[in-house]
Formats: C-alpha cells, structure tokens, sequence
C-alpha cells in the first residue's frame, strides 16, 4: 500500500485548475447557498499486479502495464475535476465569467496492489466491492471526521469480476445514491460522504457519470420523489419540470433532460440522436414560459462527456434568478457542496 496523505498539488494543480480560498462547510448561522463550495477528495486505487502489469486474470478486461495504469487514472483524475468545476459553472456555455459552484481538492492519495475485496452478497451473481472493508482499512473516519472528506473516489475495475455501486452514500441522514441503499455496506460518520466507484477500463466520460446520477438521486431526494406516488412524479420540480420526465425516465416533455436522455433522446444512453425538438433549457423556467429552441445532439457534440457538462450547467446554479410559485430557486449545487447543512436546516429546491 502507499500513501500519499498531503497531495495539495494534485491534478487540479497540475492542469491550472484554479482552487482559490472556496467556501468552507457553511455554519448554520447564516448558511448561504452562494457558493463556490469546496470539496476535498480522497483518492484510492486498486491495482492487482502480476509482475509490472495489471493482473488481466483479476480485471477481466485491462491488463496494461502498472506505469501506464497510474498514469492513465491520473489524467482521468484530472479531467473528471475539470469536468464536474465546468458543469458547476450555471450557463457557462454563454457567460464565460459564470463561476464554478464546486471546487474539488485531493487531500490523499492511497494505492493498493492487490485485488478489490469483495463478498458474496445476496442477489448478486458476481462478488459484491466490500466497500465497508476498504473503508476500515483506510481509516475513513480519521480522513472524514479530521481530514474533512467528502468524497471518495476508488479506482478499480469490472470486467465481470466484481460487482460495484457508482456512487454509494454514508451519512447521519440516511443513504441517497445510486446504489441499494443498503445502510450497513459503510460506516456512517459525523458527516456525510460518497464513494464513486470508477472503471480504468473505461473513461472520463464514465466517470462523470457516476456523478451525474448522484446528482439526480439527491435533487430526486430534496424534491420528495422518494416519497411520491409514480403517477405524480410530471408535477415534481426537478423530475417533471426540469428534466420533463415521468415514471418511465423517458422524456414526455422536451425539457432538461437527464443523464441518459437528452431532451431529443429516444432511448437510453441516445447522445448522437440528431432529431430535432422543441426544447427550453437554454431559458428555462420552472412555469414553463422560458423561450424555446430547435436542437439537436450537435448543441452538445454528439458526444456524451460534453452532454454531461452542458446539461450540468444547466442545473439552476448560482444567480440563477429564477422563481417557482412566488419563491427564489436556490443554487442546487448546495446540496452536492455541503449536504449536511441543507439537511440539518431542511432546504429544498426554492427558499422557504
């Protein structure tokens, strides 16, 4: 195993990615949703090795060599930071001064070279990341509780060998993430934070990913749409007005969008569709009155990882300026920046 507990001048520094001083976690006392909130990271890798190359046997799918595998989660590393920064920037695509609602920061790095553990868990055919063990064996709380981590990101792989959770929460306030949901698969801490679970088989656009169905599964949560009957989700805020989505995740009213389904999109993971529709996210509303455009997938590139970013800085961010029933639209990214404080004062999407 090695270590790297101080790595401030990570990635984010090596690409000129400007950290400056962001927000630390809000106080109670006079919380504000402004932003930008700062993020810290904790980076872990597990490599299996067979000599100086990635064990293929233990993989399933990537056997490159232990220099180029490092080097290649590094630059992934690197990109998916610029990627989520730039996606945090609220209609960047038009105002190049909007700044970011979220900065990250790797705190530490630690790299095993061995295999995932893992356990045979019910309902799954394939072993289960044992992702409570790893947690143990880095001493999450010490990073969480003292270092002030929020994030997780394990780099490992697939391949058919393993089964895993994009992202996985743990917190005093109850899981919200794209897993199970299961509340003992990791140790709940003083403060919340999430573990992405990234592929180097795979890519940045992967990666991101992870994030963006996060992000969906904590504006589902603040929304209540863990909490409303399926025939009602048209009428939720963020699942029905801005992704324009009901109960079949297929999009009804060409809106938003969400991770897999462009407004345009016909299918899942239909990025390069190049029909055209009708839509208003560029000039979004929640009453519906925001100006319509005709689009197709070459707003975005036909290109997945750049259809993750415009869609994210579409997400009503910071002076949005935007009203939904007589109440100011909060800056979303609040709720992915500091989480603990909007649940402990109950914040929802628009102002009480």
């Amino acid at each position: 195993m090695r270590v790297n507990p101080m790595a401030k001048l990570s990635w984010a520094g090596a690409l000129g990615i400007g950290l400056g001083l962001a927000a630390p976690a809000l106080a109670q006392a006079g919380a504000s949703d402004r932003g930008p909130f700062e993020i810290p990271v904790l980076i872990i890798s597990y490599f299996p090795t067979n000599g100086d190359q990635i064990d293929i046997r233990v993989t399933g799918d990537w056997g490159a060599s232990l220099a180029d595998t490092r080097a290649k989660t590094k630059r992934l590393t690197g990109e998916v930071i610029q990627a989520l920064e730039q996606g945090s920037r609220y209609r960047g695509y038009t105002n190049p001064d909007a700044p970011p609602s979220l900065r990250y920061r790797v705190v530490g790095e630690i790299e095993f070279l061995r295999p995932l553990p893992t356990f045979a868990k019910r309902g799954h055919r394939t072993p289960m990341t044992d992702y409570a063990r790893i947690m143990a064996e880095v001493d999450i709380r010490d990073w969480v509780e003292r270092r002030g981590v929020r994030e997780v990101w394990l780099w490992g792989y697939h391949g058919g060998k393993v089964d895993l959770w994009e992202s996985n929460m743990a917190s005093p306030f109850g899981d919200v993430s794209n897993s199970d949901r299961d509340p003992n698969d990791l140790p709940v801490l003083a403060h919340t934070y999430t573990v992405y679970h990234y592929n180097y088989q795979r890519g940045t656009s992967e990666a991101v990913e992870d994030h963006l169905h996060q992000i969906e599964a904590v504006l589902n949560h603040i929304d209540g749409r863990d909490h409303t009957p399926p025939a009602q989700w048209t009428n939720l805020l963020f699942w029905g007005k801005f992704v324009g989505s009901d109960a079949s995740h297929k999009i009804i009213r060409p809106g938003c969008g969400w991770a897999h389904y462009p407004p345009n999109a016909e299918r899942d993971y239909d990025w390069a569709n190049p029909r055209y529709v009708e839509t208003d996210i560029e000039d979004w509303k929640p009453d519906g009155t925001g100006r319509k455009q005709r689009l197709n997938c070459q707003r975005w590139g036909c290109d997945s990882l750049k259809w993750f970013i415009y869609w994210m800085q579409n997400v009503p961010g910071r002076d949005n300026g935007l009203f939904y029933q007589g109440k100011r639209l909060r800056n979303w990214w609040v709720f992915i920046g500091d989480y603990d404080t909007t649940r402990k004062l109950g914040w929802k999407l628009v102002e009480d």
